[in-house]
């Protein structure tokens, strides 16, 4: 969802910035970019290692999503062309669902605000897993859901590590570039598109 059906990573890179910066680590938008993907706890005990309990990283994450929601809600708006892409596999009888990396509150702050909801029929968010991306898990928990086998599902991602979650899920993947640039994924073999955004494009373009 993040960077790939909202153009929003920059968004969370910055609310990451000021939170971090809060806690003591200073980080630059870059290094944030490069660094900063998966579920926030996790990301919190890969920084910090213990010096945060359990429940302070959840505060933490909690605090740092908040953040974001109030910066993005007057941006909020999918990438271009997408609503016309998701409508078109709709009316094709193709199977939707989201696999994200992003808190519940997120998922339906996106969701409820652009009315999409109808469109998917799998949505799994962080809450639902026990390992992030580059782990596999939230794909084939939604590809379980869907009733698909994971060789049949295209995976939409704008990231290194979610294109790597699709790899060992065995889908393939389509990248989009609102985060990463193309060339971050020349060694993935399982990538069969790198676009810019949706404008113009079919389900059927993607095989």
């Amino acid at each position: 969802m993040d960077g790939t059906m909202v153009d929003n990573m920059m968004v969370h890179h910055r609310a990451w910035q000021r939170k971090l910066a809060a806690l003591g680590l200073d980080m630059t938008l870059e290094e944030v970019r490069q660094s900063i993907h998966g579920i926030n706890e996790e990301i919190l005990e890969r920084l910090f290692g213990s010096r945060f309990s359990p429940e302070e990283r959840r505060r933490i994450a909690w605090e740092k999503e908040a953040e974001y929601r109030d910066i993005f809600l007057s941006e909020l708006k999918l990438v271009p062309g997408l609503e016309a892409f998701l409508k078109s596999a709709q009316e094709a009888g193709i199977r939707m669902g989201i696999g994200t990396a992003a808190p519940h509150e997120n998922v339906q702050f996106v969701l409820d605000h652009l009315h999409l909801q109808p469109l998917f029929g799998s949505v799994i968010d962080a809450s639902q897993v026990t390992k992030g991306k580059p782990d596999p898990e939230v794909f084939l928990r939604v590809a379980t859901e869907l009733g698909a086998e994971p060789a049949d599902c295209i995976v939409f991602e704008d990231s290194p590590t979610g294109a790597e979650a699709a790899r060992r899920a065995g889908m393939k993947a389509v990248i989009i570039t609102t985060t990463h640039t193309a060339d971050e994924f020349a060694h993935f073999e399982h990538v069969v598109r790198v676009i810019s955004d949706f404008e113009g494009l079919k389900p059927e373009d993607f095989g």
